[in-house]
């Protein structure tokens, strides 16, 4: 049982962590991957021995943060696949990794955007001009950020935390 605990967990970071390399090579994340973390959060928390009001606590939080998400969403500071997957993520975190969760995430995001300005200031020019479309794409003046590379960080630095982490004591 232990075994199978281990693999509905590790869904988690393997999802984030394909989410962020899809968004920093297309600057998209499909909806399938955020789907993906809510259907099979059921399973891992069901399986996690959590409680029935840790899951609850769990939905709510993942609400709250879609509610966020959108709020962002609609302000024009991130995607509308970094909402979902700050929703999804949430949902998997719950309390009280929340809050370390959004700390971590906008200390990544804010790593993230320094690093972006660097690569794009003119000193890289000649190693984004020889690498990749999405290598060149990333390092284009006035580019978007793939926020969603810091939403995994922010994730996968606090899944220990995780109700669901806690609750089979990983």
């Amino acid at each position: 049982m232990q075994i199978i605990q281990f693999a509905l967990l590790l869904v988690f970071p393997a999802l984030v962590v394909v989410a962020a390399l899809k968004d920093v090579t297309s600057f998209t994340i499909p909806n399938w991957i955020s789907l993906a973390l809510i259907v099979a959060f059921v399973p891992a928390a069901l399986l996690s021995g959590a409680s029935l009001a840790a899951i609850g606590l769990c939905l709510a939080i993942g609400v709250g943060a879609l509610l966020i998400g959108m709020g962002m969403f609609a302000a024009n500071w991130i995607g509308g696949g970094d909402a979902k997957l700050f929703a999804a993520a949430a949902l998997w975190l719950g309390w009280p990794a929340a809050f370390s969760f959004m700390l971590a995430t906008g200390l990544a995001g804010g790593a993230l955007t320094l690093g972006l300005l660097s690569l794009r200031s003119g000193w890289f020019a000649p190693i984004v001009a020889g690498g990749p479309a999405w290598v060149r794409k990333l390092g284009a003046e006035g580019g978007d950020i793939p926020y969603g590379v810091a939403i995994a960080v922010g994730a996968l630095a606090t899944f220990p935390q995780g109700a669901l982490a806690v609750a089979i004591g990983a």
